[in-house]
């Protein structure tokens, strides 16, 4: 049985806090439109793809808040995107932010299979920026104060589909490598990640010159070490005056980028994922169940900050 996954990433450019949520499913079942006649089996979306990223304000206001929190998923404005997938037969992948009955906030992404029937949820477990306003910024980055980390038992998961095994990650757990190796220890064959990355770091400036190599880099090293396709899909262009960076890509394997974008705007590229591209990998150079030593990586789980030595 072939495992060859046909997979579109589906680069939304800037969502303007004045478009509404119509606005912009509008946008994405042209995706999935334009996935269906390339072949698509899964067209991957950004996180946060139905709004503008709110984290960049200080809002005080809950009502004002929960205005960009979905409490239903799918919900009446994202029904179209659920029967657009059921009619096109293509499975997709959605970021969105989640408020729950109890009024618990996530930083979410659900995988949606072409029945609608939603396959695979995660809520982002490394939310990075701060937690309480800072007005010497240009700009917040309050995902600390507008998102909690998930319970313990939901963490990093995986899911079976294609004959193979999926995972999801969100923007800043790109950067941990933890968080590949957690779904890697699952044996994870396809991992899609979006993101939402401004150019600007401001407590780093010196950092802003490398966002587009540090982006491809931990995510090539994330596919490499762990023998996984990676699709790491953005959200660019300048958004509210924030430029936000590109380069959504489809990585292989091997870590090498098979297919990535050429703007910043909507775009979509596409890939054709031989799931067995990862088996080589997985029984050679990262077979964990022969070289990993899990005994001498006590400090991984064991402390939380680096601490050195006396």
């Amino acid at each position: 049985m072939s495992r060859i996954v046909n997979v579109g990433a589906a680069q939304l450019g800037p969502i303007q806090r004045e478009h509404s949520r119509a606005e912009v499913v509008d946008r994405l079942v042209t995706f999935l439109e334009e996935g269906g006649r390339r072949g698509c089996d899964v067209v991957v979306f950004p996180e946060l793809a139905l709004t503008t990223f709110f984290p960049r304000w200080f809002i005080e206001d809950e009502a004002e808040l929960d205005e960009f929190y979905e409490t239903e998923m799918p919900g009446p404005e994202t029904k179209r995107l659920f029967d657009a997938a059921k009619r096109l037969g293509v499975d997709f992948v959605l970021g969105y932010a989640e408020l729950t009955p109890d009024r618990h906030r996530y930083n979410t992404s659900v995988w949606v299979d072409a029945s609608g029937e939603v396959l695979h949820k995660y809520r982002k477990v490394h939310l990075p920026g701060h937690a309480e306003h800072e007005p010497w910024r240009e700009f917040q980055h309050l995902e600390k104060r507008y998102f909690e980390v998930p319970p313990l038992d939901e963490g990093f998961t995986v899911s079976r589909a294609y004959d193979g095994i999926i995972g999801t990650l969100i923007c800043n757990d790109r950067r941990w490598p933890e968080a590949y190796r957690s779904l890697g220890l699952q044996g994870v064959e396809l991992i899609t990640i979006g993101y939402n990355t401004p150019v600007e770091n401001l407590p780093a400036p010196d950092h802003d010159r490398h966002s587009w190599f540090h982006n491809e880099l931990v995510m090539s090293a994330g596919a490499y070490q762990n023998g996984t396709w990676v699709v790491g899909v953005a959200k660019a262009g300048n958004e509210e005056g924030v430029p936000m960076i590109g380069g959504t890509c489809i990585i292989a394997p091997s870590g090498e980028v098979v297919a990535r974008v050429a703007t910043e705007a909507d775009e979509l590229i596409s890939a054709a994922c031989d799931l067995d591209a990862t088996v080589s990998y997985k029984a050679s150079t990262f077979n964990f169940a022969v070289h990993r030593e899990p005994e001498h990586y006590h400090r991984i789980t064991g402390q939380k900050g680096a601490t050195p030595p006396q």
